[in-house]
């Protein structure tokens, strides 16, 4: 067999390149839904299929396996992590099993894993129904979290203050069970619940690189949300230097515990009053442009570690690397009232700025904007660096104040 070849499920053309770009041939499954320009020729072998329908996919993989030789395994495509793991168990891959990137996708049975460990967390509790909720409020206090078992983009999440505001949260959250017309619920749909106590403090993202069982934290990004939804971020994250090791050595903690020994991973925490807790954790990078923050601000390309790391032809990481002196990144999404897009102004000036790294508002005339109740919501995004975190976050904002994306209302029937 080829030891340089592995196999790439979804996700971003740039991973294909990279991949080839080290020396590495590429068999590229992809959705036949999902397939973007370009992305045929920069792949060596294209199988188009549903990668999430096992029973078509796992035949076709076998066969692929058997003619091409692939012996590793990639996707940072949320949708396609349970097939990676069924591949992995299916040829005997090293990788992540099939039973590890369910514990990272199902939040209760991450809760589970974590209580069975003895390490500190909150209660959770599956539920069905208002009586459910509000006994698990009765039981352990408000506020607390309702949320889809294995939902992603902030969908389908609220947080209850009290007993009075259990039945409206159930009744919103409820309602998106069997919805298709919402973006990726083909891949995300919305079916079993679980209620949590809350967790407080400031929230983070972590970063991180696996092989073989060791964990190296790359990066600590700061996270601005409103409600569930997050609005931003910043590398590197303010924190002491003993904030900054609490974590690196809870992640290292909290990854060995939940079985991940290869393979990159994003987990949320907040720094509680009762010390670093997860929020959830996902066997993949972080999207929002975290990646940008992560090679501007430490210079780490985590999409090359994903496809070159399992070969070896990338240097080992060490547990928690340095961010570049005097360089920081922030990234802010850009926002408009509910409406038709009319006109977006004032992009010109911002791209004209030495500090932009990228822009791209998402919308264009004759787009229309929702509401924002979910990240997938969320218009475009501007990323932009300087010396300092304090200094990214306030010129991120300011040029984010330069964009005006005009809308008029809709009209309804």
């Amino acid at each position: 067999m080829d030891q340089s070849t592995i196999l790439i499920i979804g996700g971003r053309t740039e991973a294909l390149r990279k991949a080839t770009a080290l020396g590495i041939r590429t068999v590229f499954l992809q959705h036949k839904d999902r397939l973007l320009p370009g992305q045929v020729e920069a792949a060596d072998v294209t199988l188009l299929i549903d990668y999430t329908d096992w029973k078509a996919a796992g035949p076709l993989v076998r066969t692929a396996h058997e003619v091409y030789g692939f012996t590793r395994v990639m996707s940072l495509s949320e949708p396609a992590l349970e097939t990676v793991g069924r591949i992995n168990d299916l040829l005997g891959l090293e990788g992540t099993s099939h039973e590890v990137v369910r514990r990272f996708r199902d939040k209760l049975e991450m809760r589970r894993v974590l209580a069975s460990a003895g390490l500190p967390d909150v209660a959770a509790a599956l539920v069905e129904g208002t009586e459910a909720v509000a006994a698990f409020g009765e039981e352990h206090g408000y506020p607390l979290i309702l949320k889809p078992v294995d939902g992603v983009g902030s969908r389908g999440v609220a947080r209850i203050d009290g007993p009075q505001e259990v039945s409206a949260a159930w009744e919103t959250a409820a309602a998106l069970r069997g919805r298709t017309d919402l973006e990726l619920s083909q891949f995300h749909p919305v079916d079993r619940f679980l209620v949590e106590q809350y967790i407080d403090g400031p929230e983070y993202s972590v970063e991180a690189v696996s092989a073989k069982g060791e964990h190296a934290v790359v990066a600590i990004t700061e996270k601005l949300t409103e409600g569930a939804v997050e609005r931003g971020h910043a590398q590197p994250a303010r924190l002491t230097d003993s904030q900054e090791s609490e974590l690196v050595a809870y992640i290292g903690t909290f990854l060995t515990v939940m079985g991940l020994r290869d393979g990159l991973s994003h987990t949320e925490v907040r720094l509680s009053s009762a010390g670093p807790r997860v929020i959830e954790s996902h066997d993949r990078v972080g999207g929002g442009r975290i990646m940008d923050l992560t090679r501007h601000v430490h210079g780490i390309d985590l999409e090359e570690y994903a496809v070159a790391g399992p070969f070896g032809l990338l240097p080992p990481l060490p547990a928690a690397p340095a961010p570049r002196t005097g360089v920081a990144a922030a990234t802010r999404f850009l926002t408009a009232e509910p409406g038709e897009v009319v006109e977006v102004q004032g992009l010109d000036e911002v791209r004209a700025h030495p500090g932009l790294i990228g822009v791209d508002p998402g919308v264009a005339p004759g787009d229309l904007v929702r509401p924002v109740t979910e990240n997938f919501d969320r218009l475009g995004q501007l990323v932009a660096g300087a010396g300092s975190t304090d200094a990214a976050v306030a010129l991120c904002e300011a040029l984010v104040d330069k964009i005006t994306i005009r809308t008029r209302p809709t009209t309804t029937d």
